[in-house]
């Protein structure tokens, strides 16, 4: 079974790294999008395992999606990964309050994630 994901972040170079990740984990990428309109769009339509979101987007924002996710009738869970460039704590609490399964702060670190994708994978 191919593990699907959504990745959405407004920084291109972040996107990139992301979708290396993504890769290096054995997933298959089938939206990478700038935007958190594009990102839910992407969702709803690829209705993947697995959505990593940036917080801080143009539109919708990753706790916006997220949200909209969690409520949308979807017939497979979405698991979500909320990335934030902030230090601020209530972003790891937002993001749990929103349903998010996951707060990772910015930087991190490629091989955490790496990690934490593989974990997830075989979690399923």
């Amino acid at each position: 079974m191919t593990y699907r994901v959504v990745i959405a972040d407004d920084d291109s170079d972040i996107r990139s790294l992301v979708e290396i990740s993504v890769r290096r984990a054995g997933l298959e990428p089938v939206a990478v999008v700038e935007d958190g309109d594009a990102a839910l769009a992407s969702i709803l339509r690829e209705q993947p395992d697995l959505a990593i979101l940036d917080i801080a987007m143009p539109g919708l924002d990753g706790f916006q999606v997220c949200q909209a996710v969690r409520s949308a009738a979807l017939p497979a869970d979405v698991r979500i990964v909320l990335l934030s460039a902030s230090v601020d704590d209530t972003d790891r609490t937002r993001s749990l309050e929103a349903g998010a399964d996951y707060f990772m702060p910015k930087p991190f670190s490629p091989q955490e994630l790496v990690a934490w994708l593989a974990v997830g994978k075989q979690a399923r």
